[in-house]
């Protein structure tokens, strides 16, 4: 009996080296099928007209025993029969007294319907008035809601910073993250730009199975797991990495129901333990931008995820993920994020700070390069006319991302045209530099973004700029002058 249970071991133990293999591979499939499972889905905005509350019908208050009046008494029904044929003495004056009786009891009678009716026709009109109140109180509700989702649909029609926030908030919360994932997400739009900003947790590097396959091993009798090669993991996470990047894409544009949005920046954050040091760290694995326009253009279900956000959207992808080694952001979410510059008074005459709209050219270029001082960089401020579309040059003197920066700072309401940034890049170049920064008060088109992709081009519009001027401690605003 001891040899044959001995003899059964090696298959079950191989028959669960297979089981645990099938799995481990099923779960990578799962992995690597992420963004064809978010295509498989229908996704399309909200309608915020759909929002709106049906009319209510306010419940009858009016006891069906009310609604109808209730027959009052009948004489037939009190009248006392008569003497008979054969009278017996004093049979007639019992009988009055009976009638007598019987008149008073009927009187009794029609006077309590009298009462029951009245009373009862009260309550009838009582109820009829609560439920007429019940009723408009309701009506009242729904016309408010109604125009409280007119008034949303109208802010997210005119580009308003908060409601178009709100409505992308929204249609992201209700989207399932498969198999677990972090569902950590913010957006903020930038109306300036017609830009919305997302900032998303991806699962760490340990959701990809460390394990390729387990086997039996005879001489042991125990099942062991054969560990997947540390370039296989790292690029299996990238290509789940880049997939959850389009599938935001797809996420962002396929619900922006009215057409606000025509520049998306996604940033994938990971939030994990730096072994060295044991902390909480929050790294940025891929950064990207994208355009509507670019984004139309693909074939999701046809192209390579890694090499579309690298190559077609110039993305930084982290290149050793499974070390957390973070990319810088094309965008930092903390300079688009509207509460860190719409806490202010909403009546803007008593608000003290200055409106850069009221700066001359000169006097802005003066502050953009305060405000570089401040964030540590050794500026230097060229006179203007003389400057060759170099407004200000600065050095930033750390090692690797520090280097020499052109900056060049716009005074304008109206979107900055792709030809100046344009402009900016031949400045760069010319100038040897680092990187070329361009600062404006407005805003900028999606095609100065596609063209600033993957460039080392860094564009701030007036909601970064006052999200700047916020952080480093300068008073400042962007009020449009009235017309």
């Amino acid at each position: 009996m001891a040899g044959h249970a001995r003899s059964d071991r090696p298959p079950g133990r191989t028959a669960d080296a297979a089981q645990r293999t099938a799995a481990v591979r099923e779960h990578v499939r799962v992995l690597g099928g992420i963004l064809a499972g978010a295509l498989a889905v229908d996704v399309h905005g909200t309608d915020l007209q759909t929002l709106k509350r049906a009319p209510r019908r306010a419940p009858p208050t009016v006891s069906p025993a009310d609604l109808e009046a209730h027959p009052g008494p009948v004489w037939d029904a009190f009248v006392p029969h008569p003497p008979g044929r054969f009278r017996w003495w004093g049979a007639e004056r019992r009988f009055a007294r009976r009638l007598a009786d019987a008149e008073d009891r009927f009187a009794e009678a029609i006077e309590r319907h009298r009462t029951f009716e009245e009373n009862r026709r009260e309550r009838v009109a009582r109820a009829l008035r609560e439920q007429v109140e019940h009723q408009r109180r309701l009506d009242e509700a729904t016309a408010e809601q109604h125009v409280r989702v007119d008034a949303y649909e109208r802010a997210v029609r005119n580009h308003d910073r908060e409601a178009v926030t709100r409505y992308f908030t929204k249609a992201l919360d209700r989207v399932p993250e498969p198999l677990d994932f972090p569902r950590r997400r913010k957006v903020a739009y930038v109306p300036e730009s017609t830009l919305l900003a997302v900032e998303w947790d991806l699962p760490d590097v340990s959701v990809v199975p460390a394990e390729e396959s387990y086997r039996y091993d005879r001489a042991l009798d125990t099942v062991l797991a054969v560990p997947r090669d540390p370039l296989e993991l790292r690029r299996l996470y990238q290509q789940l990495v880049a997939q959850l990047a389009l599938r935001a894409l797809h996420l962002v544009f396929g619900s922006d129901q009215y057409g606000v949005v025509d520049t998306v920046v996604f940033n994938g954050m990971v939030e994990s333990v730096d072994l060295t040091t044991g902390q909480t760290v929050r790294p940025c694995l891929i950064t990207l931008r994208a355009t509507r326009e670019q984004y139309q253009a693909l074939v999701l279900d046809q192209l390579d995820p890694v090499a579309c956000v690298r190559h077609y959207f110039a993305a930084e992808v982290s290149r050793h993920p499974e070390e957390l080694q973070p990319v810088e952001p094309v965008l930092e979410f903390d300079l688009t994020d509207p509460r860190t510059i719409d806490a202010v008074d909403v009546i803007s005459e008593i608000d003290a700070r200055p409106n850069l709209l009221d700066l001359s050219p000169e006097s802005f270029e003066h502050l953009v390069h305060n405000l570089l001082t401040r964030m540590g960089l050794d500026t230097q401020l060229f006179r203007r006319g003389t400057d060759g579309g170099i407004d200000c040059v600065a050095h930033d003197p750390r090692p690797i991302t520090g280097g020499k920066f052109v900056v060049q700072a716009k005074l304008w309401t109206r979107t900055v045209p792709p030809s100046a940034v344009r402009d900016l890049f031949g400045t760069v170049v010319d100038a040897g530099a680092t990187k070329g920064i361009l600062i404006t008060t407005s805003g900028f088109g999606p095609t100065s973004y596609q063209f600033a992709n993957g460039k080392p081009l860094q564009l701030i519009d007036g909601t970064a700029l006052l999200s700047l001027c916020h952080h480093h401690n300068i008073p400042a605003r962007i009020i449009p002058r009235a017309s």
